[in-house]
């Protein structure tokens, strides 16, 4: 009986810098990327409500991270034809999947950011 070669199917391992998940997690650890995610839980908002809710990043800084959150499929930028152009961000069904993961991370923090900002204080290094 003649047996068939079934393809392996690699595992992702995200510590491989070719494996696409490596990049996932390289925008995920970006500074903004989560407080963005947070903020566009509730619904869409504009440049400037979400600049505002986010607090202490630039506008180019935010734009760069907002251009990459659409370009990953995270995002959807929608422009109006008006004067002045109005702009809202929202986030996708794939960036809504990431909510409850980025919900973990923040209730962690939130739970422990005191512990780390004293480890922070009675650190020498």
């Amino acid at each position: 009986m003649d047996t068939v070669a079934v393809p392996v199917q690699e595992i992702p391992d995200v510590f491989s810098p070719a494996c696409p998940s490596r990049l996932v997690v390289e925008r995920l650890g970006d500074k903004w990327t989560l407080l963005v995610l947070m903020a566009l839980r509730p619904g869409t908002l504009r440049f400037g409500e979400l600049r505002d809710k986010i607090g202490a990043v630039t506008p180019k800084v935010l734009t760069q991270t907002l251009r990459s959150l659409e370009r990953d499929g995270i995002v959807t930028r929608t422009v109006y034809a008006e004067v002045p152009p109005r702009v809202e961000y929202t986030l996708t069904d794939l960036g809504r999947s990431l909510l409850e993961p980025v919900d973990a991370i923040r209730a962690w923090c939130e739970i422990h950011g005191d512990r780390i900002a004293a480890a922070r204080e009675a650190s020498t290094v």
